[in-house]
């Protein structure tokens, strides 16, 4: 197998059951200009997203690392009359660019963009009586994953769901004395997920156009 026939794999499955859509491909396009790191989630994740969402009937979700707005725009369709998503962004610039994504894809009245480092803007949303949440999808810096997730069980219930992606990083993950950060974030994540007993979870390894990865799905079990 090679990254190769991976991604033709991926866009095999993109042709059939993903459509063309003008306002996800223009927040492609926009990551392109704009000169943000090509990280977005591929868009059979997208939509994978999407339905998990809807699968838990979600009707608030947060989002940690909006990027440019691309899974911001497939989870905020999930979402039903009445439903609000609050996504959490440290850049500026890619803030900029994700409001204009999510204004052109007519979500701005249901999507809430707040700008700072997640550990500063995740203590105002519990100060502000925003949860519980019923989704939470963790897309951020991986150094960080294992306080980003406490916050998560904070702001949930019995019942939400949580995803917390980039998880395997290409294999590294098996590597106790790894030097690299994100590998090692990961795995304190995995050491405290696996005695975190609020939670049921499991963690699948995935591969596409994005290469190696996988990613981690928690449902809430006890508050």
């Amino acid at each position: 197998m090679t990254q190769t026939q991976w991604t033709a794999v991926d866009d095999y499955i993109t042709d059939l059951l993903i459509p063309s859509d003008s306002a996800l491909d223009a927040t492609i396009q926009s990551t392109i200009d704009a000169n943000l790191p090509k990280i977005n989630v591929a868009p059979n994740q997208g939509k994978l997203l999407h339905i998990l969402a809807q699968i838990q009937g979600a009707r608030r979700i947060l989002e940690l690392g909006t990027l440019a707005g691309y899974s911001t725009i497939w989870l905020a369709r999930a979402l039903p009359p009445g439903g609000k998503l609050i996504t959490l962004e440290a850049n500026p610039k890619h803030a900029e660019v994700a409001r204009q994504n999510i204004d052109r894809a007519g979500l701005s009245k249901i999507v809430e963009i707040r700008i700072g480092a997640a550990l500063d803007t995740l203590p105002q949303l519990a100060n502000e009586g925003q949860a519980p949440f019923d989704f939470v999808f963790i897309d951020a810096d991986k150094v960080n994953i294992p306080d980003y997730f406490k916050w998560a069980l904070k702001l949930t219930r019995r019942g939400s769901v949580i995803i917390v992606d980039n998880v395997i990083r290409k294999g590294a993950v098996i590597e106790a004395d790894s030097n690299d950060e994100n590998v090692q974030g990961v795995r304190k994540f995995n050491r405290l997920l696996a005695v975190e007993t609020r939670v049921k979870a499991t963690t699948i390894q995935t591969v596409g156009s994005k290469g190696y990865d996988g990613l981690t799905i928690a449902l809430v079990i006890a508050d």
